[in-house]
């Protein structure tokens, strides 16, 4: 694709000598993001040292929002443009002395399907150094399971035992019901600790149980700022997938001593709390990012994934889609109409 412009190298969709593919790409005649689903040839991606047959991708909340162009600004400024922050798949091409053809990697981050051309397209061109090998005993669909998702889950879960959070407290995990919170759920209740889970939608209590929760707590309760600086203290650590008034909630709650592994803002990027938290209780915020971490962290987490969650997590939590039902889930997840893990497949 000719990045200057914003066009085709050519003026057909891509029947051309090379072996075609389909894709979902995002156009902009107008004022509003158009999806569909085109026929595509190498010849129309971006540059990159690897080229991968993808097999799987996946669906999140970001995902949502370059889909539809919803939010405060439109993540993807660029038109064409293939969407997907997630993929995993098989090199078939590379000139990069790390990856040979046959090679099954993964790829989550690097502003893939927000600034560089994503997985919801059955070829993709990228660059060696985004790539990590898929582990051994991690099948690529189940990788994709994990995704972002599960990779931002594990390494929450890495900072609150590097911290010491103890188990004799339950740890809370906000916006439990969706992609990181399901899969925190899972692991921190495979590695002993009690959890609390917190959604907003009471049907999925039972889900929730299915994965290992011990308690749920609604949600709901965090919509408003906390009448008290400090509140009773509930849980010896958190991970917090919504911000806003919700981590306000939290602060306020931890235990002394204790932590939250903050990675989310659906509920807000304000945070209106005070000092009190800190210097009556100790309690410590731990940021966590899944976008731009080094190789060598996302390495062990994809690899402490498959050790923790062998079997990945219950099929129950996962549904699959094809690039044509993508446009309608990526509504649906806006409206906070889904939970569980979202996989799309990419060759049937």
């Amino acid at each position: 694709m000719d990045h200057d412009n914003g066009r085709m190298p050519h003026d057909t969709t891509s029947s051309g000598t090379l072996a075609s593919f389909e894709a979902l790409v995002l156009r902009k005649p107008g004022d509003a993001i158009e999806s569909r689903v085109e026929t595509l040839s190498e010849v129309d991606l971006p540059e990159g040292d690897v080229l991968v047959k993808v097999a799987f991708s996946d669906l999140g909340y970001k995902d949502g929002l370059a889909i539809t162009g919803s939010g405060h600004r439109q993540l993807v400024s660029t038109f064409p443009f293939v969407p997907g922050v997630d993929l995993a798949g098989t090199v078939e091409k590379s000139s990069a002395p790390a990856f040979q053809p046959g090679d099954q990697v993964i790829l989550t981050g690097w502003g893939v399907g927000e600034r560089h051309w994503g997985g919801y397209a059955q070829k993709a061109r990228v660059r060696s150094e985004w790539l990590v090998r898929l582990p051994g005993g991690m099948s690529l669909r189940q990788s994709m399971i994990y995704g972002s998702a599960g990779l931002s889950a594990m390494l929450c879960v890495n900072a609150l035992e590097r911290y010491g959070i103890s188990k004799e407290r339950s740890v809370l995990v906000t916006g439990a019901s969706g992609g990181v919170g399901s899969i925190a759920v899972a692991l921190l209740h495979r590695l002993g600790y009690r959890v609390t889970a917190s959604t907003s939608r009471p049907n999925d209590a039972e889900y929730l149980v299915g994965l290992g929760a011990d308690e749920i707590v609604d949600a709901n309760h965090f919509k408003t700022a906390p009448d008290k600086p400090l509140l009773p203290e509930r849980w010896a650590g958190a991970i917090d997938n919504v911000g806003g008034t919700t981590l306000a909630h939290v602060l306020a709650s931890v235990s002394y001593g204790g932590a939250i592994a903050s990675l989310g803002l659906v509920g807000g990027s304000t945070l209106e709390t005070t000092v009190l938290p800190f210097i009556k209780r100790g309690v410590a915020v731990l940021g966590v990012d899944s976008e731009i971490c080094p190789t060598e962290l996302r390495s062990a987490a994809w690899s402490r994934l498959v050790e923790v969650l062998p079997d990945g997590v219950p099929e129950v939590a996962v549904h699959e889609v094809g690039l044509q039902d993508l446009s309608d889930r990526a509504r649906a997840i806006l409206r906070g109409e889904t939970k569980g893990r979202t996989i799309v497949v990419l060759w049937r």
